[in-house]
């Protein structure tokens, strides 16, 4: 079973496990996105067992170089067998045509740099979340008009948690997951989640450089454990 149970034995043939509506509920659950890509498959399988194992139940692949793909259809299939309730989906997605293939290869969701329509129309047939990029309220607005649940702020670190504060005024509805900007320090996290954010996406700064050259895969877990934690106490103030 995933937190908050959701079930975890849906029927393969649906491609994605997850709506997109319970992959929202994992996203505001949890607090936290992991991003994360490296070519080397048995090393992406480390990460996503020590993610899982410090409690972290999403991940985002981020797309990048060629036969990305293939890599993430890999990790998404050992994902199903060895972890169960482990929802995967795929960042910097630029086109339909790319995300219509990730979701043949099981993606939950589909998050993008910028605000594009076409990935919004394809995601939505198959009731797939998707997560667009936007850097004003009218692209806000724009994305959730087109049935956005939870709205990309990227580059975070460019805006702040102030900005996320001044789209809350006019739209308390509107859900936020800043990316870009945000570290596992209490500091940083206690001043989104006071903005007002539902989750974070933290890449880098999470699956550092240095955890993977050194394979440190302990010190991974255990990091994802201490930010899943500072996340939900900083929710309680």
């Amino acid at each position: 079973m995933l937190q908050g149970g959701l079930p975890d034995n849906k029927k393969k043939e649906k491609m994605a496990q997850y709506s997109r509506l319970e992959v929202a509920s994992v996203m505001q659950q949890d607090g936290m996105v992991p991003l994360f890509f490296h070519s080397n498959v048995e090393l992406g399988k480390k990460v996503l067992k020590a993610c899982y194992d410090g409690g972290g139940r999403i991940l985002e692949f981020t797309s990048r170089g060629d036969f990305a793909f293939e890599i993430f259809g890999e990790l998404n299939k050992y994902a199903l067998k060895d972890l169960p309730g482990m929802v995967l989906g795929v960042g910097s997605v630029t086109d339909a045509a790319a995300a219509s293939l990730y979701m043949q290869l099981g993606a939950n969701f589909i998050v993008t740099p910028v605000l594009r329509e076409d990935i919004a129309i394809v995601c939505n047939r198959r009731k797939v979340l998707w997560s667009p990029g936007c850097g004003s309220l009218t692209e806000i607005a724009r994305a959730e008009e087109l049935g956005c649940e939870i709205v990309k702020l990227f580059p975070g670190g460019t805006y702040g948690p102030s900005f996320v504060k001044g789209i809350k005024g006019p739209q308390p509805w509107t859900s936020v997951m800043p990316t870009g900007g945000v570290s596992p320090t209490e500091d940083n996290l206690k001043g989104w989640f006071e903005a007002g954010v539902t989750c974070v996406g933290m890449g880098s700064k999470l699956i550092s450089k240095d955890i993977l050259e050194n394979k440190d895969f302990d010190q991974l877990k255990k990091t994802v454990r201490e930010t899943l934690s500072m996340i939900k106490t900083l929710r309680k103030k």
